[in-house]
């Protein structure tokens, strides 16, 4: 039997004869469990019929325990999926070192080492009766009968919502799961077919596509050089897609370039010659591989492809992707008048809720401009594909970008080459935050995963047209990076310094700060909720004092609210205001604020209140800067009005936020133009006020 099939769709997030599911990214499986008189036989296959029982043991030794409980045989239909040290569903690329071992003492290794679920949703065949026939609900009654008692953690049953849809389709979006599925509830199973019965609503743009050639490798690159891939033709051959180079280990490398030799051709399988900027080879199209991307563009190719792995569970006649036929929409330039309808499409992306793939070419500027950041992030797609290579600036600054398939934040598959396309694509609004300020980095050479390090010191060469200099008040820090310029905000990222930490002074004047910040700062056990309404606190005695607040995610767990100073404000003055404000609101909710500054002294569902950041020389993440955080958090500026039970942190990522600056604008541009200038807080006068107000 061959599995039932989903088909690509739109369909309502709410509606009674509609079952939701999520959309699991593993492999699909048909599992057939027999009890025998001395034994349970077990069997997985995959969609193309493939014996995976062997690579699989734990799955099998979950399913012969819970066949011993049965009397009679039963086929399941489910999908296997890689697990976090949470027990939590992973990517398809987390399988990808599982699916091809063919040593059992390797399967042993990898099955302690990277353990796997089975989530069921569907029971085909119970004892002799074949259910197939049977309405959604009832097979999925009695699946859930036929299940109790399996080992959970290894065998279990899809979460299934009926009738409504939303909440676990804006879960999706906050997790970063492909997407979901709905499945008319009334429908029977039809093995094999393909069907708007079930419907796909897919969040992460991921893609199978047939190999049809390769590319020699250039420079230290070993094996070759980037995948050619396509869609196949009514008439036979492919359609070229674009090219993927980004996302290999030199394992992985290894074994793909034995795979492409066995397969060589003398003649392109390809309707027309893909541009290749090395050398082509032809291969039959017998590979299908499963790449993510973050659009298609007009031209129907893949932009920012990185690879995933090899389907071994499906074949080139199962690949039926395909791209818009329609030029992407363009976002209306900030001060460009919209429709209604328009107005609303832009209040509803300004919401968290919105985690689509982003838009290239930023979030605002020229055409000119946005033409440029164009050319860069397509230069990064070139040199991530390479291997990398030599990145040239408008202003004629050349950086030097490597190991851009690097994952920094390995359970997402993100890379540094994800990180510097990102910063292109927001520059525009974050280099104006840094301007003139000494930086601090945290590096991560080995991503979130691995050990992290300060660095204040700019190494002793960098490239032109990257800013490094001596700081007034340093004596045993040669030269920091100092920021405001696209050349050294991509040579930072290229360091692996993920995020972007100014001083809260300026080069010029760096005794005097310019903003103020309350960093709200849960303690573990503290819910999000509790952040919000403090952050609400805050912002009512800001505005009782006729003082204005900027309110931001800190791109982790929790909110900043930053505050633009007058010039020559010291910082004593500014963190001694913070301390007034954090005390007022500590002071009047001590349940769920504090300033308590030792950490094992708060109450762990507690919020600190803090205001120790307004030191000289300290830092905090700035607007727009990337974290390394475990869902690639960046912190966003918002509207105090944003403020509500529908805000959720994790929505906010560097997959996510440029979409929202072209819909929104810069909403931190405000704090930049009221800082440092008379326009800024008068300290003073506000002191006046907390005095009248407080006693």
């Amino acid at each position: 039997m061959q599995p039932m099939l989903a088909t690509l769709a739109d369909a309502p997030l709410s509606d009674p004869n509609l079952v939701y599911e999520p959309k699991y990214d593993g492999i699909r499986a048909l599992v057939s469990v027999t009890p025998r008189a001395r034994a349970v036989e077990v069997s997985i296959a995959s969609r193309l019929g493939n014996d995976k029982t062997a690579q699989f043991p734990e799955l099998v030794a979950a399913l012969e325990a819970w066949g011993r409980r049965r009397k009679a045989p039963a086929l399941l239909d489910g999908e296997i999926v890689a697990l976090d040290s949470d027990g939590e569903p992973l990517g398809f690329e987390k399988l990808q070192d599982r699916i091809h071992l063919t040593s059992a003492r390797d399967v042993a290794r990898l099955a302690a080492e990277k353990p796997v679920a089975l989530m069921v949703f569907d029971l085909l065949r119970d004892g002799d009766q074949d259910l197939c026939g049977l309405a959604l609900t009832e097979r999925r009654r009695r699946l859930e009968r036929a299940l109790r008692g399996a080992p959970a953690r290894t065998i279990r049953i899809s979460r299934q919502e009926r009738g409504d849809g939303v909440a676990l389709m804006a879960e999706a979006r906050a997790r970063g799961w492909e997407g979901i599925i709905a499945k008319d509830a009334r429908s029977i199973y039809r093995p094999g077919r393909r069907t708007l019965d079930w419907r796909k609503l897919k969040l992460v743009k991921e893609e199978d596509l047939v190999v049809g050639g390769y590319t020699e490798p250039r420079g230290s690159r070993a094996s070759f050089g980037a995948l050619l891939l396509g869609l196949p033709t009514a008439g036979g051959r492919l359609r070229y897609a674009g090219h993927v180079g980004g996302g290999f280990s030199d394992k992985e490398l290894t074994r793909v370039a034995r795979l492409l030799e066995a397969r060589e051709i003398a003649a392109s399988p390809f309707e027309t010659s893909p541009p290749a900027n090395e050398k082509p080879h032809w291969v039959r199209p017998e590979l299908v591989a499963r790449v993510k991307f973050a659009e298609w563009t007009s031209e129907g190719y893949l932009r920012q492809p990185i690879y995933l792995g090899l389907r071994d569970d499906i074949g080139p006649g199962d690949v039926i992707g395909a791209p818009p036929t329609a030029p992407p929409k363009v976002p209306a330039a900030r001060g460009a008048k919209r429709s209604p309808a328009g107005r609303a499409r832009a209040k509803a992306a300004a919401t968290p809720r919105s985690t689509d793939e982003v838009p290239r070419g930023g979030p605002k500027g020229a055409p000119a401009d946005q033409l440029e950041l164009r050319r860069l992030t397509e230069a990064l797609d070139d040199l991530e594909a390479r291997g990398g290579g030599r990145l040239q600036l408008r202003d004629g600054a050349l950086i030097d970008v490597g190991n851009l398939g690097k994952k920094l934040w390995p359970e997402l598959g993100l890379t540094k080459g994800d990180l510097l396309r990102y910063y292109v694509t927001v520059s525009p609004c974050l280099l104006p935050v840094v301007r003139d300020r000494p930086l601090v980095m945290r590096r991560l050479p080995d991503g979130i995963a691995g050990p992290a390090f300060y660095q204040h010191r700019a190494p002793d060469q960098v490239p032109r047209g990257v800013r490094a200099e001596r700081i007034a008040p340093d004596d045993d820090v040669p030269t920091r990076f100092v920021g405001g310029d696209l050349a050294t905000l991509l040579h930072m990222a290229q360091l692996a310094a993920i995020s972007q930490d100014p001083w809260f002074s300026r080069a010029q004047s760096p005794h005097e700060m310019d903003f103020a910040a309350i960093d709200l700062d849960p303690m573990d056990e503290a819910p999000f909720s509790r952040v919000r309404d403090i952050a609400r606190w805050v912002h009512d005695e800001l505005e009782a004092l006729d003082v204005p607040g900027f309110l931001k995610t800190s791109g982790s767990s929790g909110l900043h609210v930053y505050l633009p100073l007058r010039p020559g404000t010291p910082f004593e003055a500014g963190m001694l205001f913070c301390q007034i404000i954090a005390s007022i609101v500590a002071g009047r909710h001590p349940e769920a604020a504090t300033v308590e500054r030792a950490v094992k002294k708060r109450d762990p569902k507690s919020v600190y209140v803090d205001y120790l950041q307004n030191v000289e020389g300290k830092t905090l993440a700035c607007a727009y800067s990337a974290r390394a955080s475990d869902y690639a958090g960046a912190s966003t500026p918002l509207r105090w009005d944003e403020l509500d039970h529908r805000l959720d942190p994790r929505a906010f990522t560097i997959r996510t936020l440029p979409r929202r600056l072209a819909e929104v604008g810069d909403l931190w541009a405000p704090l930049g133009a009221a800082s440092g200038h008379a326009r800024g807080i008068d300290l003073e006068a506000a002191l006046d006020r907390v005095r009248a107000r407080h006693g």
